[in-house]
């Protein structure tokens, strides 16, 4: 499955901008905000850890502790369910 990828959001007054350069005529698209660069490079660091903690999570676990990690999953998705009350 592709990653999607994440279009930058336009505030308040960017999409207002953009409103009236289109009902002007003017198809200049506007600049979204851009992110200071501490918060590009902790972005950065997160997306590689995430790349790699998968893959090394997998070589790491057994084969039985993948397993019982699956069954309380499974169990905690489906005890959550609320049960019909007969009325």
């Amino acid at each position: 499955m592709p990653k999607r990828i994440r279009k930058p959001k336009l505030d308040a007054v960017q999409n207002a901008r953009r409103v009236v350069m289109a009902s002007v005529g003017d198809t200049e698209p506007p600049k979204p905000v851009s992110l200071s660069v501490v918060s590009q490079v902790m972005a950065q660091m997160g997306q590689k850890g995430g790349r790699i903690g998968g893959k090394r999570r997998l070589e790491t676990l057994s084969d039985r502790r993948r397993s019982q990690i699956a069954r309380q999953a499974a169990q905690a998705r489906w005890s959550n369910k609320k049960k019909k009350s007969a009325a």
